[in-house]
């Protein structure tokens, strides 16, 4: 696998002009029970939502898979979001989105689907909140924008370095359709848009509990959030 590194790339659609920046500073209460961080799908279908209902920090994370700028968000904090959803500090919902693709069933589509498909529980076998977002911290730091869509060796192996189970890797490595790319594209496009209508891009995140967009140039705003 290839390793991105913060860029400060132009792209398409509002995307972000300024490099994130790392922090490597991690804060959060763990629980004191040894329960696994659930993923479950959210309430209109389009969302993935890893980490436990009763963490205090709610965000959404709108990304597209070929946005480089979404790659620098997953290079510089996925490691950290998946620290704070595992303790219980934070919930994440992500939201993809597929606007770099030329055609409908395009890469982007095809990521976004992997997303979902590991959503899917199979053979009582499930993927946890934690497996999903470093998944999701795989398949974005690996981007390949514009390139071919990942092969079957290369999504079985992020889903195994994600600790992804067994069944639900093969499940994901099988594709077919888990989500309407379509209609989720148009939903959260829409959701998106209403959030920020002058600079609307991605990766944009989402406070759910302020409901305000915060500020990911502050290279603390992580920290900040689950310490607040």
């Amino acid at each position: 696998m290839h390793w991105i590194r913060p860029l400060a790339v132009l792209g398409t659609f509002g995307l972000l002009t300024t490099a994130l920046g790392c922090t490597t500073e991690v804060s959060g209460q763990a629980r004191m029970d040894a329960a696994a961080a659930p993923l479950a799908l959210t309430e209109d279908g389009f969302g993935i939502v890893a980490g436990f209902d009763d963490a205090p920090a709610k965000i959404e994370i709108f990304t597209e898979p070929q946005c480089m700028h979404c790659g620098d968000l997953q290079f510089n904090y996925g490691d950290q979001l998946a620290y704070h959803i595992t303790v219980g500090a934070l919930q994440v919902t992500y939201r993809p989105l597929t606007f770099l693709d030329q055609t409908y069933d395009g890469y982007s589509a095809d990521v976004a689907n992997a997303m979902f498909l590991a959503a899917d529980a199979v053979d009582n076998s499930a993927a946890t909140g934690t497996q999903l977002q470093r998944f999701v911290h795989e398949l974005w730091v690996n981007q390949q924008p514009g390139g071919p869509s990942f092969t079957a060796d290369e999504l079985r192996g992020m889903a195994a370095d994600a600790g992804i189970p067994h069944a639900v890797t093969d499940h994901i490595v099988a594709g077919g359709e888990a989500v309407d790319i379509v209609e989720m594209d148009d939903t959260n496009f829409d959701l998106l848009f209403d959030i920020d209508r002058v600079d609307t891009g991605t990766p944009t995140v989402f406070d759910l509990n302020a409901e305000e967009k915060l500020d990911i140039y502050d290279v603390d705003w992580l920290t900040e959030l689950v310490a607040s």
